[in-house]
Parts: structure tokens; C-alpha cells; sequence
């Protein structure tokens, strides 16, 4: 039986354009993605926009279009940018469309029926930039002795009937959840913080508004929208065929991960679960948050112009250049500063010469020597062994960081490898033993075309395009392209194309300035 595995980015909200953060969690979902189909998985890869809420109606009015027309042409964008990073999702979910509607409504009633639903009044403070009530005790003294909400956004006190949900009675079962499945939670930073915030004691959440009217109406109660966020959080299960539990994609719930930028961690790690809960549905395998990036130490702001297009960087450096370094920068679950010097950096050092240098140097000898054809493999001494056999083991050990989500260290990991090459491809100098020893020069390099198979198969998640390109090149066909398939050795005389290099050096331009231009 094939193995299923559903992953998800947070829909991303339409009140502004696309950035780098956004296409950081959809590369690295997608990254997930590719990983689990290349493994044998059936994967069902969710992504989408969330298109509701007093802010998307303040930024539609700003426009001067209706809130439809506007999230239209916004979430569109969104779509573009998923496509231009070569983000390879199964359903893009919008918000908006009527099954998004139906599914809202009948959790809702669900939920009502298990009597989790009530009708009161809330008063507090709330942020309209977070879409977000504050307790007294959660706002921050501003330098200026203005109270603010955590993020820094303004806060303003609010009176206004409210549909409730009974988030007090699910402390003790969420705090059990967390206690039987340590693993939900990620990274452990987010767990530890998740665990403070239900240890302090639950609230009843307020979960409709009355003062906007662009939002999901309450069912028997068109006075009040559905809360933006409670609405955002049932595009999990619309996507799969709720409520319809005999649909043919429902047997993709729960969801194995929730990839989701660590402000919304509490949404999808306490309030999330406790809605699923309570309707009698199983909640995610497990919820992990990725950090924020900033631009030369500083955050991003279109004030300052430092806000980093990741298309226009697609563009410039190619697209499996910018996913790599977005993966390999920093720590993932961690906070990440982008910079152009850095990007440049990892481009030359690690593709154009760990990487691409290996490959070239390798398969350009191939041509000449070897009558362009896969050489045999001859016999296998100590120094070939050990690079073989650190090859031939990537695919069990990244198998198990994938499924800790440490993206980074899968990238290490094969890093070293290529690393490993390179010294053995120095040391047995192929280039040499032409000449004193060509059964001795074929036997090597059929070592390094190997070891560049398996190097670029277990790199097609991060770069799908540059290692489809090099297992061209490699004679590799296109159903040999999995995990599975490394197995089988590639018999000896395959034709070969001419070697083409995958990753050009890249050159600034000289800058007058002496700055290095964005």
C-alpha cells in the first residue's frame, strides 16, 4: 500500500503583495513535498490565500475596489509567485470560493451542536493590523508610554456582541495532546512556547465579529462574519472534501504537517486542534513554525526599500539558486538575514564549484576518455568504498531530518559528500591515470558518476530543474528518478549527452559606490 502524506502552507493573507517570508514557506513545503513523492508517498501539497477580514476590507476601500476585486488580483499574484519558484502544490484554496463557505458553515454547526458555541458580548483591546483581541496583561509599554499589542501594532478598546467558543474546557486536553504526541509541536522553542501560553490558563475565544462585513456569515446569524482566522484554519479540511468525510482526498486527513510562520504558531497549535477536537475530528500529525527573514540586519519595509522581490531575484540568479540559499542560509526554524553577497556567495562556492565544478570535471573526462559512454565499474578499492558507501547512505539519513524538518542539515549532509568528491576526484587524478592507467581512470570515474547520481536524486526536492538537468546528463532516465530506483545500477556504455555546466559563476557588475547593488 502507498504511503499518503499531506502537507500544508498557512494561507497566505491578501491584504499586501508577496514577499521573500512567503516564498520561504512555500519552497520549503514544497521542498517536503517533492522529498515524500521522490520516497514512493502519494502527497496531497495544499497552499492558498485567505482572502476575509476587517483588513482586506480597509486595504480593497484604500484601492478604491470592491473587496472581491481586490482579492482577486491579489491572490492571483500569490498564485504567480508559487508558480515562478517552481512550487509544485496539488490544490491552490482560496477563501472565497463556495466550497470554502460550505465547509465554514458546517463545522460552525457542529461545533454549535456540541454545544461549543455561545452567544455573549466581548470587550477589549484590539488590533486591527493583527485581527486580534489582547488580554489587559499581554500589551507592551511603547518607549512613549502608548500601550500596543505584541507585535507593536495600535490597539483600540472594542465592545461588541460575539459568538464564543469554549476554549476554557480544552486546557487539560490539549496540555494531555501535547504530553502524548511531543512531537506536534515544532521546533522545540515554539513547543516551550505554546506550552506556557496553555499552562497560564484558556480563555473562551471570541470567534465573530459585527462591525465589517467582508467575512464568512454565521450560519442563522447574518449580523456577525465568522473571525477571520477561525475561517483561514477550516481551509485545511475544505481542500480535502469537508464535509463530505467519503470524499476521495478525505483519506489525506490529518494532515502529517502544518507549515506555518511562528507569529500564527498559536493558531494552529492551541486554537486549531481544540476546534478539531471538539467537532469529533482528528487534528495534525504535527504543527512546525519557521522563523522570519530580515534584509542586511534590518526588517523589511517598502518605507525603507529594502523589501526583497524573490521573483526579481528568480529572475537575476535563477530560480533552484534563490531555493537553495533559502534553504541552506540559516538554521530552518530559525531567523534569517538575506543579503546579496551571501546569495552570490553560495551560488559560486557551493554550486558553481563544489557542485558544478564536480560534475563538469567528471563528466567532460567521460567524454573525452571514455568514448562518451558510462564507464564500467572496475575493482573497488578502499578509497572508492568509503566514498561510495557515504553516497549510497544519504537517502536513510535524510530521510530522518526531513522528518524533523531540519532542511539545513539534509543540505550539510550532502554537502559534505560533494566535499568528499572533490578530495577523491584530487587525489586519484583521473586526468593523470589516462596515461599510466586507463582501466584504473574509467574505474574512478564511474565512482564519481555514481556518487553524482545519488547526490543529485536526493537534491531534485531542493533544485528540481539544475539535478533534472544533471541526471540528463548523467544518462539517468526519467522513471530511474527516485529513491528507489538508486538501487539499480546504470548498465556500463550508456551513451551520455556532451556535459553542459548547470550552475554559471556569477559576476557583479562593478558599482561605482563600491555598495553592492540590490
Amino acid at each position: 500500500m502507498t504511503q499518503r502524506y499531506t502537507i500544508t502552507t498557512p494561507i497566505y493573507y491578501v491584504n499586501g503583495a508577496p514577499h521573500l517570508g512567503h516564498a520561504y514557506t512555500s519552497v520549503a513545503a514544497d521542498v517536503i513535498a517533492r522529498w515524500h513523492r521522490l520516497d514512493g508517498a502519494e502527497v496531497f501539497f495544499l497552499t492558498g490565500t485567505d482572502e476575509h477580514g476587517q483588513k482586506v476590507e480597509q486595504a480593497a476601500l484604500s484601492a478604491g475596489v470592491d473587496p472581491q476585486a481586490f482579492v482577486d488580483r491579489v491572490s492571483a499574484d500569490f498564485r504567480d509567485l508559487a508558480v515562478a519558484m517552481n512550487v509544485s502544490f496539488d490544490d491552490f484554496i482560496r477563501t472565497t470560493e463556495p466550497r470554502h463557505l460550505r465547509a465554514c458553515e458546517a463545522l460552525w454547526r457542529r461545533l454549535e451542536a456540541a454545544g461549543q458555541i455561545y452567544l455573549g458580548a466581548y470587550a477589549g483591546w484590539y488590533a486591527t493590523r493583527d485581527e486580534s483581541f489582547y488580554g489587559e496583561d499581554e500589551l507592551v509599554l511603547r518607549a512613549d508610554g502608548v500601550r500596543v499589542a505584541p507585535s507593536g501594532a495600535p490597539v483600540e478598546w472594542v465592545t461588541e456582541p460575539s459568538y464564543f467558543f469554549r476554549l476554557s474546557e480544552w486546557q487539560d486536553r490539549l496540555l494531555a495532546h501535547y504530553e502524548a504526541h511531543p512531537d506536534f509541536i515544532g521546533p522545540p522553542g515554539r513547543r516551550n512556547e505554546v506550552l506556557s501560553f496553555v499552562r497560564q490558563g484558556l480563555r473562551d475565544l471570541s470567534i465573530s465579529r459585527t462591525s465589517f462585513r467582508w467575512g464568512v456569515p454565521v450560519p442563522g446569524d447574518p449580523d456577525h462574519v465568522i473571525y477571520v482566522w477561525w475561517d483561514a484554519l477550516v481551509n485545511y479540511i475544505t481542500a480535502l472534501g469537508y464535509p463530505d468525510e467519503t470524499a476521495e482526498l478525505w483519506r489525506f486527513w490529518p494532515a502529517d504537517l502544518h507549515l506555518v510562520g511562528k507569529e500564527i504558531i498559536r493558531f494552529h497549535a492551541v486554537f486549531w486542534p481544540a476546534f478539531l477536537m471538539a467537532a469529533g475530528l482528528p487534528p495534525p500529525l504535527r504543527v512546525f513554525a519557521n522563523g522570519w527573514w530580515t534584509a542586511d540586519g534590518e526588517k523589511m519595509s517598502k518605507s525603507i526599500g529594502n523589501v526583497v522581490d524573490p521573483r526579481a531575484l528568480a529572475a537575476e540568479f535563477g530560480v533552484d539558486a534563490v531555493r537553495y540559499f533559502l534553504l541552506r542560509e540559516v538554521p530552518f526554524g530559525g531567523d534569517g538575514d538575506f543579503s546579496r553577497r551571501a546569495l552570490i556567495s553560495r551560488l559560486n562556492v557551493e554550486l558553481a564549484n563544489d557542485l558544478g565544478n564536480l560534475a563538469q570535471r567528471t563528466l567532460s573526462q567521460v567524454a573525452r576518455n571514455c568514448d562518451g559512454r558510462l564507464p564500467h565499474r572496475g575493482p573497488v578499492t578502499e578509497d572508492d568504498a568509503a566514498l561510495l558507501a557515504q553516497a549510497e547512505l544519504l537517502p536513510e539519513r535524510l530521510r530522518a531530518l526531513v522528518e524533523r524538518q531540519a532542511l539545513h542539515e539534509m543540505l550539510e549532509e550532502v554537502w559534505r559528500v560533494i566535499r568528499v568528491s572533490n578530495g577523491y576526484i584530487d587525489r586519484q587524478a583521473p586526468w593523470a591515470l589516462k596515461k599510466t592507467d586507463p582501466p584504473r581512470m574509467a574505474a574512478v570515474l564511474r565512482v564519481l558518476a555514481d556518487v553524482l547520481r545519488q547526490v543529485a536524486t536526493v537534491l531534485l526536492p531542493f533544485m528540481p530543474d539544475s539535478m533534472g538537468r544533471m541526471l540528463d546528463q548523467l544518462g539517468v532516465p526519467e522513471d530511474a528518478r527516485r529513491l528507489a530506483s538508486l538501487a539499480a545500477p546504470l548498465p556500463a556504455g550508456l551513451p551520455l549527452p556532451p556535459p553542459q555546466g548547470i550552475f554559471p559563476r556569477h559576476v557583479e557588475p562593478a558599482a561605482t559606490s563600491g555598495q553592492v547593488p540590490w
